[in-house]
């Protein structure tokens, strides 16, 4: 049974992002725009912080990478809710782009809750790299105003990204935690491991 020794001070960190999006929506649904941008900010920063303390006190685990996946996710939507309300006109004009990597994420979510009952924590580099693109994007058009090139740089990693996540999905028989990308995985032990396993039966 888990209580509240199990879990440490990254695994927090990721916590205040799922347990603050509720509070974020609520302030864009008060139309307060600039209070809502300086907290998403908050959010967005404690993701950079409980990877930095995972690695640096050699914390990480299975649980907080999938617990800091869910966390980037909710962050994320509740991002786009932000710009929902507060930039309509920007989301309208350019939902057709938006709607190409979302409907790439929504089928390797598909395919990742068939074959692993859950959501994937892989958190490679480029993965890392989208999810920063995004962050930058979203308080950038917030705080400043759309950069259309900034825009289009999110939409082109993150279809690259997913592409390679649900490539992975396919190289891993099971859930794993902490894959860096593509090329890392092909030289991976958990997967060859297994994959000589299969071979074996």
């Amino acid at each position: 049974m888990l209580t509240f020794k199990n879990f440490n001070i990254a695994d927090w960190f990721s916590f205040y992002r799922i347990f603050a999006a509720p509070f974020l929506l609520l302030i864009a649904w008060l139309g307060n725009r600039e209070l809502f941008t300086w907290l998403l900010l908050l959010s967005y920063s404690t993701d950079m912080i409980d990877g930095f303390l995972a690695r640096r006190l050699k914390i990480t685990s299975p649980r907080g990478s999938q617990l800091d996946s869910i966390g980037d996710q909710i962050t994320l939507l509740v991002g786009f809710v932000g710009l929902l309300v507060f930039e309509n006109q920007f989301i309208v004009a350019n939902f057709q782009w938006i709607l190409i990597p979302f409907i790439l994420y929504c089928f390797q979510m598909i395919i990742a809750f068939k074959k692993y009952g859950k959501a994937t924590a892989f958190h490679t580099y480029l993965a890392k790299l989208s999810a920063v693109i995004q962050a930058v994007f979203i308080l950038w058009l917030l705080f400043f105003g759309p950069l259309y090139w900034l825009f289009f740089a999110m939409i082109i990693i993150g279809v690259i990204e997913t592409i390679e996540e649900i490539l992975l999905i396919f190289m891993y028989p099971h859930w794993v935690a902490g894959v860096k990308g593509f090329y890392w995985a092909n030289k991976d032990k958990r997967r060859i491991v297994e994959h000589d396993k299969k071979q074996r039966l």
